[in-house]
């Protein structure tokens, strides 16, 4: 099969991609999860002109000309208000967050005033000053969450605040995670003379918990027929499977072949990226197929280009990717004939504007150079030759 775009490629891990079912969770459980419909306030916040300092309440005309001093006539405290009316001359103490009494349209704080048993004379006021009034926040039916919301610490505060004790959210997409190899042994392992560490998986689960879904990590497969198969089997349930490695044309390359067997329906297979040319994805059964090249920075990079839009689709968001602007802080070379991905560094100017420097070494084998990473600098097959100050378009690394 011939080498496609990425665009190409991308359209078709796409196509026909629906959000998943809709499922309610208690509020304790929303962060990270999805929100399925936009979320309206079921009521007015604060409900009531509440004071914003301790102090005492009074009326404006009585502190026009100060010193003023007023009858204390009761107290309004959280939970516990003062039913009375403020009248001309008088006061009532309030404390932060209580209800501001009928008559009252002034909170004095407490530094400005002196109280004497049963009078208090104020010494300093502003009209108007100190109080919060009903509905400054929000009012009741206010949409103040939209579809598609990825709930953090402050949305949840805020889903709380509009009384909302259980939220409708999608399902988390269900990530099957297959690592395949003779080679590769899982960390703190006594390593092999010719063994590899595993860690590919590791960041490509991490990837897709941090995004919303929910990885399984299938373990490790030999390079076997009837190995591949049996981890094959397992993943009846998954959304999403991803393998890692066996993606290339070397004899013992054999995941693609075992997939076409348990009925894989292929969508494409090398994509004319750099790095990531290996990558194929298909269809088995309800189950997408995201196969991954068994290089570290390849797979991860194919991981940010194909699989974060497709989570971002299957949890009913927007799953188009749109790059960033950059400048490039340094000059690149031409590209080659392969959509590239270059890692890089970023610093930001005063303004804001985002400056780019490519890594020295670009080898798809190496961790920790992606690890320093914070974006991939995007480049269009046979791009030229380009010098410090150019506007590029870059992908934020995310984890």
């Amino acid at each position: 099969m011939a080498l496609i775009s990425v665009e190409d490629a991308l359209e078709r891990v796409l196509s026909g991609l629906s959000p998943l079912e809709v499922e309610r969770v208690p509020i304790a459980q929303a962060h990270g999860r999805v929100l399925a419909e936009d979320l309206a306030a079921t009521l007015t916040q604060p409900p009531f002109d509440a004071s914003a300092m301790d102090g005492y309440a009074v009326r404006a005309a009585d502190v026009a000309a100060l010193p003023a001093t007023l009858a204390l006539i009761g107290e309004s405290a959280a939970g516990a208000r003062f039913d009375g009316i403020v009248g001309p001359g008088q006061t009532v103490r309030i404390f932060t967050g209580a209800p501001v009494p009928d008559g009252a349209d002034t909170v004095v704080i407490q530094e400005d005033t002196e109280a004497f048993g049963d009078s208090v004379l104020v010494k300093a006021a502003v009209a108007g000053r100190h109080i919060r009034p009903e509905g400054q926040d929000f009012m009741e039916g206010d949409v103040l969450l939209r579809r598609g919301t990825r709930f953090g610490a402050r949305t949840v505060m805020l889903a709380a605040a509009m009384n909302h004790a259980e939220l409708p959210v999608r399902r988390k997409p269900r990530v099957a995670i297959l690592s395949t190899g003779d080679e590769i042994v899982p960390p703190g392992s006594m390593i092999g003379p010719d063994q590899i560490v595993a860690s590919v998986s590791y960041g490509i689960a991490a990837l897709v918990d941090s995004y919303g879904g929910d990885s399984l990590d299938l373990g490790v497969a030999r390079d076997d027929e009837g190995a591949l198969a049996q981890f094959i089997a397992r993943v009846a349930d998954a959304d999403v499977l991803v393998t890692i490695g066996g993606a290339s044309v070397g004899e013992r390359d054999l995941v693609a072949d075992a997939l076409a067997r348990a009925g894989l329906q292929m969508d494409f297979a090398k994509v004319a990226m750099r790095p990531g040319k290996p990558a194929f994805a298909g269809r088995l059964g309800s189950t997408r197929v995201l196969g991954l090249p068994g290089n570290p920075v390849s797979a991860f990079v194919c991981a940010v280009v194909f699989l974060l839009p497709m989570l971002r689709g299957l949890l009913g968001g927007n799953a188009s990717v749109v790059p960033q602007q950059a400048t490039l802080a340094s000059a690149l070379p031409e590209n080659g004939p392969r959509q590239g991905y270059q890692r890089a560094t970023s610093s930001f100017a005063d303004d804001g504007t985002r400056h780019v420097r490519v890594l020295s070494s670009q080898d798809s084998s190496l961790m920790a150079a992606l690890a320093h990473a914070d974006c991939l600098i995007v480049r269009a097959p046979h791009a030229p030759a380009v010098p410090e100050g150019t506007k590029v378009l870059v992908l934020p690394l995310a984890g």
